[in-house]
Order: structure tokens, then C-alpha cells, then sequence
């Protein structure tokens, strides 16, 4: 009856959200009201339970989540996500403009939203098609899933920070990161080939030069003076640098001077605090326009994904304490304790929830919350087993990008792709994402594991 009601409350957050249309924070703590009161908890510890849980992922993960935003729209307005992308075409050449442009939103998207990337580059992506004389689609597409990539699988993106919260594994960033870093290579280049072997066979508006369009040369220039490449990586290179040496250091052991310190800068929120200083020297002058209006934009922009996430915090202790551990623990878990079939389990959860509400955020939250209580009971405990999860969790995530998703929305106006040509293009392309990234999760499972 208990798994019934919890059912029934995850059937209700994702009806308010993709039928109603119910903003997700809303929907998330009416599920968690819904699920207290229907499972027999004292009235009194219902509304308890929504409080701890509201604030005890804001704990662990509030400041991380609004210093990620902010250093995000930092890059973006200061022209430091340009100097980025015009690096990584030096590097790569411009006789491979999709891989260029895949790479360019893999790194971009660590700290900007997959939204706010497309659109930030979709100048300098037009302009490159046409100088190298390739597909829009196809470009459109290779851009599209590198941001994707990254945008589900790797800190300090919110989505995957939430999930490490919801499951206890904030202390286990560092590795959280280097295997999300890993687990996204292959999702970016199974999107790179479909944008080259499919995407390109698709024609689109924008292939059709029009009048006073500027040139790749006149788009870099139009960008004005543009950060040095120092400047440019530093606030992402910094905190994941930060939180690197701060993992090993806990992985090391000892109590001495040097890690003592090391732990204390590796901490997400000491080291992307870190990221906020040296995303200020991008600045292109210090006053209220910048170190209050941008930093204030940072700010505003955390302030939904901070109200999702703490609510699907509230969602989660709920459950936690509604019986269902002590349920779980009294079950034969046998068959799914200790094998990679496991990860099936968060995937398709995460799966369902994307493809009906449209939020890669909200799956990751909602999913990781309703797993939290599973883990313990199959003895999935400690950095990698943990790091697997969420990156089981953010494949599903993935799954698939379509017509309630921003992101396809983004993606089909900024290219003129037609609905049916965008599903071809960019949905079939997550699809492939997904199922890659929780194929490849599975195998590091079994081999790490």
C-alpha cells in the first residue's frame, strides 16, 4: 500500500506539472503534503518533514547552486563563453565545424544552462556553417547535444548537484565530477555523429543566406574585446580543480596543515566561491552595473532551481520517513544488490519523468529523491557506487528532449527546423544519448564496482 501511495504521489507531481502546468516547486510540495498525509504520518511530522527537508538540501547545496549561476552569467555577458568557443575552433580547425561546435558546448554548458548556450552561440554556430559550408541542422544538432552532454551528467550544472544532495553524495563531488566528465564523452559523440550522418541531410530556413548576415570574421569582431583564454577558463577550471584536490586529500587521509587546507578549498562551496572571485576579473568594469545587475541576474536565475530543488528535498525526506525504508529493508533486494542491473531501475524512473514533464532538472530531483531510501537497504554506499547513480539518474534525464522541453523549443526557433524535423534531428538524438550514457554507466559499474 505504501509503494502504492508513493506511486500515486509521483503520478500527481508529474500530472500538475505536464498537464496542469503547474509550476514544478508547487507541484513538488503538494506531492510531498499528498504523500505525508495519505502514508499515515502524524499531521505535525508531515509538515516537519517538508521543512527539514526543504532546508537540509539548502544546507549542502544552496550557495554551490547560486555561485554556479552566477559564474554562468558572468561568462555569458562578459564574452568569456565566445573567447571559449573561438579557442576550441582554433584547436580543432574549421574543416570539422560539428566536432568544433560539440566540444565548444560541451565545456560551456558545465556552468551556463544548455538554453542560455545554444543562444549565446548561435551567432558564431550560423556564421561557421557558413563559412565551412555545412548543414544549419547539422551544426544546430552537434551544438545542441554537447550542451546536453554535460548539462545532465556534471556538476556544478544544478541537475546533477540536486540528485548528489538527494542521495547523500555531496561530499563526493570531485569524483561526481571526474566521472560525469567521463560518462559525457561518449553521450556528446554518439550526438555529434547523428548531427553529421542524420542532422544533415535536413534543410532548414537558415541554410538560405540572407541579406546583411555577418560573416564568421564580423561575428568575432562584433563580440568586441573579448577576455584573454586565461581569464576565460579560470572560474570553470578553478572550483573543479578546487574540488579535485580536495577528494583526493579526503581519499588520502590524515589530519595535517596541508589537508586540512586542501579539504577546505576542495569543498563545492568553498571552491566555486572561489569560481565567483575569478569569474569577477572577467568584468569589464567593477560597478552596480555589473557587480550588482549581473551578479544580481545570477542570482534571480538560481532563485526557481533553488525553490525546485528544495522542494524535491521535502519530497524526498517525506518518503524517507514515511516507513518505506524499513519496508525496503525487509525485502529481498538480493537480485538487484550488487549488479549493474540495478541502474536500470533509476534510468527508467528518471526516463519517464523527463519525457512526460519535460524538466532534465525535475527528473533528476524527483528521481534521486525517490531512490535515496533504496540505497542504503542494497548497501550502495562511498564515492564511485554513488557517482554511478547519478549518472544512471542523469541518462534518463536525457530521455528524451521533445515538445514539452524548452530546450527543443530553443533549438527548433533559433534554426527554423520544423516540429517533425526537430524530432528526427534533436529528440532522436537524446534518445541515443541516453541509451549510451546508461550503457556505458553500466559497464564502468561492472568494472569499478
Amino acid at each position: 500500500m505504501l509503494f502504492f501511495v508513493i506511486a500515486l504521489s509521483v503520478i500527481l507531481v508529474v500530472l500538475l506539472t505536464a498537464v496542469f502546468k503547474v509550476h514544478p516547486f508547487l507541484s513538488l510540495l503538494i506531492g510531498a503534503f499528498f504523500m505525508g498525509i495519505a502514508s499515515g504520518m502524524p499531521l505535525a511530522d508531515v509538515v516537519l518533514n517538508v521543512n527539514e527537508g526543504f532546508g537540509g538540501l539548502m544546507t549542502n547545496i544552496g550557495i554551490v547552486i547560486v555561485a554556479g549561476t552566477i559564474i554562468g552569467v558572468i561568462l555569458e555577458k562578459s564574452g568569456a563563453a565566445y573567447r571559449m568557443a573561438e579557442v576550441v575552433l582554433r584547436l580543432i580547425g574549421e574543416k570539422r565545424p560539428q566536432l568544433a561546435m560539440s566540444i565548444i558546448g560541451f565545456i560551456v554548458s558545465i556552468p551556463v544552462f544548455c538554453d542560455s548556450g545554444f543562444i549565446i552561440l548561435s551567432s558564431l554556430r550560423k556564421a561557421l556553417a557558413r563559412r565551412a559550408k555545412v548543414s544549419m541542422a547539422s551544426m544546430s544538432v552537434a551544438l545542441a547535444t554537447g550542451l546536453y552532454a554535460t548539462h545532465t551528467l556534471v556538476p556544478p550544472t544544478p541537475g546533477p548537484i540536486a540528485a548528489a544532495g538527494n542521495l547523500g553524495a555531496e561530499n563526493y563531488l570531485g569524483t561526481i565530477i571526474l566521472i560525469g566528465l567521463v560518462v559525457a564523452i561518449p553521450a556528446a559523440v554518439v550526438g555529434y555523429l547523428w548531427a553529421v550522418k542524420v542532422a544533415a541531410k535536413i534543410e532548414v530556413p537558415d541554410d538560405t543566406l540572407e541579406d546583411g548576415e555577418l560573416s564568421y570574421e564580423e561575428v568575432i569582431k562584433s563580440f568586441g574585446k573579448m577576455p584573454s583564454t586565461f581569464k576565460a577558463f579560470l572560474p570553470i577550471v578553478l572550483p573543479l580543480v578546487l574540488i579535485g584536490a580536495g577528494s583526493v586529500a579526503g581519499i588520502l587521509g590524515g589530519d595535517g596543515g596541508l589537508t586540512s587546507l586542501l579539504k577546505f578549498l576542495g569543498s563545492p562551496t568553498v571552491a566555486l566561491l572561489f569560481g565567483v572571485l575569478a569569474a569577477l576579473l572577467l568584468l569589464p568594469k567593477w560597478n552596480e552595473e555589473t557587480l550588482s545587475g549581473w551578479i544580481g541576474e545570477g542570482i534571480v536565475g538560481a532563485a526557481p532551481i533553488l525553490l525546485i530543488t528544495g522542494a524535491g528535498g521535502a519530497f524526498g525526506r517525506v518518503i524517507s520517513n514515511s516507513g518505506v525504508a524499513d519496508l525496503i529493508a525487509g525485502m529481498d533486494m538480493t537480485a538487484l544488490a550488487g549488479g549493474s542491473l540495478f541502474l536500470l531501475i533509476p534510468f527508467i524512473i528518471a526516463a519517464a519523468l523527463k519525457t512526460a514533464q519535460g524538466s532534465s532538472t525535475a527528473a533528476l530531483v524527483i528521481t534521486s529523491t525517490l531512490m535515496a531510501p533504496l540505497l542504503p537497504t542494497l548497501g550502495i554506499e562511498g564515492a564511485v557506487p554513488l557517482a554511478l547513480v547519478v549518472m544512471a539518474i542523469g541518462a534518463g534525464a536525457m530521455t528524451v528532449s521533445h515538445v514539452n522541453d524548452s530546450f527543443f523549443w530553443v533549438i527548433t526557433q533559433f534554426t527554423g527546423m520544423k516540429v517533425t524535423e526537430a524530432y528526427k534531428a534533436q529528440t532522436m538524438a537524446t534518445l541515443l544519448q541516453g541509451v549510451t550514457t546508461i550503457v556505458f554507466t553500466m559497464i564502468l559499474w561492472t568494472i569499478l564496482v
